[in-house]
């Protein structure tokens, strides 16, 4: 994030919110502060998206936790801008892959 001068991690999980899940990304954050971050840098944030949540268990997950993170629940939609349609997936082509894939078995993506 260029105003915020620091890494963002962004994880997206095909499921509902487990607390294990924040664990996993305070590791994602911990390794993109060690070995990309530089000084000048803000402490890296850490945004993990799920297909549902429960809020109680999220604030609990999240409770002594000395990161950035934050958790949100996302919904697809049906509707696209027409130049967007042929440059994105479809959602039937999104949920295929998802229902095809093993969700834990992706890489993070990194990005500032």
């Amino acid at each position: 994030h260029l105003k915020l001068r620091c890494y963002v991690v962004v994880e997206l999980k095909a499921g509902a919110f487990k607390p294990e899940h924040t664990g996993q990304l305070s590791f994602y954050l911990s390794a993109v502060d060690s070995q990309m971050k530089s000084d000048q840098d803000a402490p890296t944030i850490g945004l993990l998206l799920c297909k549902s949540q429960n809020r109680v268990v999220a604030e609990y997950a999240l409770r002594d936790s000395n990161k950035p993170i934050g958790v949100a629940e996302y919904q697809l939609v049906n509707a696209l801008p027409a130049q967007l349609e042929t440059s994105l997936p479809t959602i039937e082509q999104i949920e295929r892959e998802l229902a095809s894939g093993n969700e834990e078995s992706g890489q993070p993506i990194v990005d500032r």
